[in-house]
């Protein structure tokens, strides 16, 4: 017994046990275990609340004079009761872990020895725990980890036709922001606030996942040593099943409640990952660790899930459009490229949504940093693809209500100039004309008359059609399964 409570101190906290009659119940702790769990969240929660406010809070104390002898004496009585408290709650939280049966049940089969992995994985795959006490389940080889001083950034610069004296403090102000404010502008999902409101919900589509779908979860390691969170739907059960859909979410996109279902409500295996520090993942979502992430991915979906690369279609929303096309251009043998609601650059889009005063510091941050040029990506893919635009984008329009200024439309220009060089060195109005009727809804180039159109025209419209589909909703409302069925087959009859 001692042992099982010592064991208790540091193990990782439960939340469910699948397959339970009741699907909605909860692991319910006792209430030792529930008293203890209370105290340390709490302390967690003050703790990073402070460590946010520090230098404020430094500055406050240090004015009011807090720093004498006496002060010091009473805030290490302070921070010592507080220590104890802590210690205390984590002693009486291991011994309600101990005696609770269903505790000590999860317990014994994550210690389990892994003689046989799989009957392993299938044992702790019953629980709903702590990512971070999850065991690896497939791990790329670790490369190279640069040295602080040979990753930073100052050496290059984003604004080039500023005077130095200029271009120094705002690479120093960029270099600030990213590791301030910035990279979580970009990156909501990456908020400790945004996990802590989500996390009901997340928990509930991990369980509908899990109970409803039979998905499995697994931690893969990527190259530079991120955990990253996936989860896996097998359908190959079902005639569309050997097709397996690698689901890239957006910035504010979590696998447990984004575009995973429409794959798998159509049919299709599906394969979801959250990025670097969303979630269980750790890191952080910059493009490098992105594009570690999702080849980690891809290596578990061929080496582990068994897969082949032909197999594989990237479905890419939002931001998640760039992991998608990165992973398209390194992996050209994939089966489809499908983008949904995407840009294709970041930087009009973070310039829109910031202040005009601020434009050249955005520009070195984007640049330097995030520099998710998306309609680069693209040109150097020549697999099937297709873009689905949401005529009610309230995201990527750079003017709301207008759909002639949703990014998307420029990121389909940018692919049909990759791919169809010859008609546009041909015809020097081919862009223009094509330009013209993006701007237009698909209800509107349905009521055109072809037959009257020129050569130039018609061809302009197919090309459109081919590669690009509308979808009547906002940026946010999750792709119908039929919609996106009706995709995969129509750019597989194209293709």
């Amino acid at each position: 017994m001692l042992k099982l409570i010592y064991q208790c101190l540091t193990s990782p906290r439960l939340y469910k046990i699948y397959g339970e009659e009741n699907r909605d119940r909860m692991y319910q702790p006792k209430r030792l275990e529930k008293l203890g769990d209370k105290i340390i969240s709490t302390a967690k929660t003050i703790f990073n609340i402070t460590a946010y406010t520090s230098p404020f809070l430094c500055t406050y104390i240090y004015k009011r004079g807090f720093f004498s002898m006496e002060e010091i004496v009473f805030l290490s009585k302070v921070f010592s009761g507080i220590g104890t408290l802590i210690a205390f709650s984590f002693i009486i939280r291991a011994f309600g872990r101990a005696f609770n049966s269903q505790y000590s049940d999860f317990l014994y089969a994550l210690n389990q020895r892994k003689t046989d992995s799989q009957l392993y994985m299938d044992g702790i795959r019953k629980f709903d725990f702590d990512f971070n006490a999850w065991p690896v389940t497939f791990a790329m080889p670790i490369r190279y980890r640069k040295s602080w001083t040979d990753s930073i950034p100052f050496h290059k610069c984003s604004n080039p036709d500023l005077p130095i004296y200029q271009r120094i403090p705002v690479q120093v102000l960029a270099y600030i922001a990213v590791n301030t404010f910035a990279m979580r502008l970009i990156y909501p999902g990456t908020l400790s606030l945004i996990h802590h409101l989500l996390w009901t919900p997340l928990l509930e589509g991990r369980t509908q996942l899990v109970e409803t779908y039979k998905s499995q979860r697994a931690k893969i390691l990527s190259a530079d040593g991120n955990a990253i969170d996936t989860i896996f739907t097998n359908n190959r059960a079902h005639a569309n099943g050997n097709i397996l859909v690698i689901c890239c979410e957006g910035n504010s996109g979590f696998y447990e409640i984004g575009i995973m279902t429409t794959p798998i409500k159509a049919g299709y295996s599906a394969l979801g990952w959250n990025h670097p520090g969303f979630a269980g993942s750790t890191g952080y979502p910059f493009p490098q660790q992105e594009e570690n992430a999702i080849e980690a991915v891809i290596q578990y979906a061929v080496n582990v899930l068994k897969f082949p690369v032909e197999n594989i279609v990237l479905f890419g929303w939002s931001i998640g459009g760039y992991t998608a096309s990165w992973a398209a251009v390194n992996y050209p043998d994939i089966n489809a490229l499908v983008l949904d609601a995407t840009f294709d650059d970041l930087l009009p889009l973070a310039q829109n949504h910031m202040p005009k005063s601020w434009g050249v510091l955005v520009k070195e941050v984007v640049r330097t940093y995030f520099d998710l040029n998306i309609g680069e990506l693209v040109t150097q893919y020549n697999g099937p693809i297709q873009l689905i635009r949401r005529t009610e984008d309230e995201v990527i329009c750079l003017r709301p209500g207008q759909i002639q200024s949703n990014c998307g439309n420029d990121l389909l220009i940018r692919i049909l100039e990759s791919r169809y060089k010859k008609w546009f060195n041909e015809n020097g109005s081919l862009k223009d004309i094509i330009t013209g009727y993006v701007a237009m809804t698909e209800a509107q180039r349905s009521t055109l008359n072809q037959e009257d159109l020129p050569e130039i025209n018609r061809r302009a419209l197919n090309l459109i059609v081919k590669h690009m589909r509308d979808f009547k909703s906002t940026h946010c409302t999750q792709l119908p399964d039929v919609h996106f069925a009706s995709i995969m087959k129509t750019m597989h009859l194209k293709n």
